[in-house]
């Protein structure tokens, strides 16, 4: 399948529009980036911005979900979270909470779509492989599919498998979707060095949200493939996007932010 196929965002010729990649080359605050993607939605969505790819490392946050929020231990949660050096937010898209930080890369696909709600379940196993790929290409043993005891578990999350040990999987991208009349935003995370810290605001905090999860779910790619570091790991993404669209770039000022 081709992004053409999967959106139908074509200008009548053979080929589909070009996507432009755009890279923010720091964060706009933890609440400023996820807001920012919104906001770029609603141009999607009036016509004011076409296929856009938005690339950047965000600062340390986690992301709860709507229902996280109705847990009697959602207050105690967020000052875990604080109390790890992350900022806890409450985003638009379901889920459980999610952390990532400098050492993730936050992949947000954004298209103007007429038909936008009738793909929405298509485009979670169609970016899955998507990222799967991307991943193979940095040496990771990389699927699509949840694992026992993943935090924020979904069906369509990428893992990858530990080499030493192929009973060891842990969760490397986990995605998101917000979608209105005339657009979509796909957002996705790709936590790349650095687990730690991930791994520990994430058992605090849902700890303290009394949902159990398996800590040892939790990883990067570098765990698994030492040495790998972002800019590589966004490098085989273009790679594996410039196979599916034409792509050009631009800067982020363009998008007046």
């Amino acid at each position: 399948m081709t992004i053409r196929e999967l959106s139908n965002m074509n200008d009548g010729g053979p080929r589909p529009r070009a996507l432009t990649v755009v890279r923010q080359e720091q964060t706009l605050g933890a609440g400023r980036d996820l807001e920012f993607g919104l906001e770029l939605l609603a141009r999607a969505k009036s016509g004011d911005i076409g296929p856009t790819l938005r690339l950047y490392r965000p600062a340390p946050t986690v992301a709860f979900g709507q229902r996280d929020t109705r847990l009697p231990g959602f207050k105690a949660a967020a000052l875990a979270c604080r109390a790890n050096g992350f900022e806890p937010l409450v985003r638009r898209a379901g889920g459980r909470a999610a952390a990532y930080h400098e050492g993730t890369l936050v992949v947000d696909h954004i298209e103007p779509d007429a038909d936008a709600i009738a793909g929405s379940k298509t485009r979670f196993g169609y970016f899955g492989e998507l990222f799967a790929d991307a991943l193979r290409r940095v040496g990771v043993r990389a699927a699509v599919g949840e694992i026992p005891g993943e935090y924020c578990p979904g069906e369509f999350s990428v893992h990858g498998t530990d080499p030493s040990d192929g009973a060891h999987r842990v969760k490397l991208v986990g995605t998101a979707q917000r979608v209105v009349a005339g657009g979509w935003l796909f957002s996705s995370v790709i936590v790349v060095e650095n687990s730690q810290p991930i791994r520990k605001v994430l058992t605090d905090s849902y700890a303290a949200l009394g949902l159990d999860w398996d800590p040892a779910t939790a990883g990067a790619v570098d765990d698994l493939v030492p040495g790998v570091d972002v800019a590589a790991v966004e490098e085989a993404l273009l790679s594996v996007y410039a196979g599916h669209a034409p792509l050009r770039t631009a800067s982020f000022s363009s998008l007046g932010a």
